[in-house]
């Protein structure tokens, strides 16, 4: 097993969704002990955002871009080999103002290639990033399972199907701004929610 892990949290340190993410690791490691684990975090290595400059590099042909846009391309390509190279993939997704973070949005925009993570074909678009296995661990200061503001997990799941990855598990960790008690109770949910995905 090759265990991608992406934090996408803007805290380097003591974020809550990374604590769900390490805690979904260490259930995969534990099923698995040979496996190996490439951890990248937002954070520290922020992926560009998709700007004018970005798109000009991309939509240039390989053999004309200028040593500028070959770099910026050459960011693009360097995720989506490490998405490619692996079979598990964890993602720690924090919620922000209803929302993924920009770090992961910019993560989401480097890996979403036509032609090479997805294509479109007579009947439709078919994603290329298959027989992968991916978890999401949530973290959320309110409580939005399962309702209507909850537009990260319909998001999620549909940028990642357009890609392939079709075999999804949401890990939730809620309510952790609600209190101490609330937090507690948040994180215990998150470890049901792990009992269930790995029974």
């Amino acid at each position: 097993m090759n265990i991608l892990q992406i934090n996408a949290s803007a805290r380097r340190d003591g974020a809550n969704s990374t604590r769900v993410a390490n805690s979904v690791v260490a259930r995969l490691q534990a099923g698995h002990p040979g496996a190996t684990v490439t951890l990248r975090d937002l954070a520290v290595t922020p992926q560009p955002t998709l700007d004018e400059a970005a798109l000009g590099a991309l939509f240039t042909p390989a053999d004309k871009r200028s040593p500028e846009q070959a770099a910026r391309v050459a960011l693009d390509d360097a995720l989506i080999a490490e998405i490619q190279a692996h079979d598990t993939i964890v993602l720690g997704v924090p919620m922000y103002n209803f929302g993924v973070p920009v770090q992961l949005k910019s993560w989401i925009d480097a890996i979403a290639r036509v032609g090479v993570t997805f294509r479109y074909t007579a009947t439709g678009p078919e994603g290329l990033l298959k027989g992968k296995k991916v978890y999401v661990a949530l973290a959320r200061g309110g409580l939005y399972r399962d309702t209507a503001n909850d537009s990260q997990v319909p998001y999620l799941k549909s940028v990642l199907g357009f890609l392939g990855l079709t075999d999804v598990t949401f890990i939730y960790a809620e309510g952790l701004a609600m209190g101490p008690e609330a937090a507690e109770k948040g994180f215990a949910q998150a470890e049901a929610d792990l009992n269930a995905a790995f029974a």
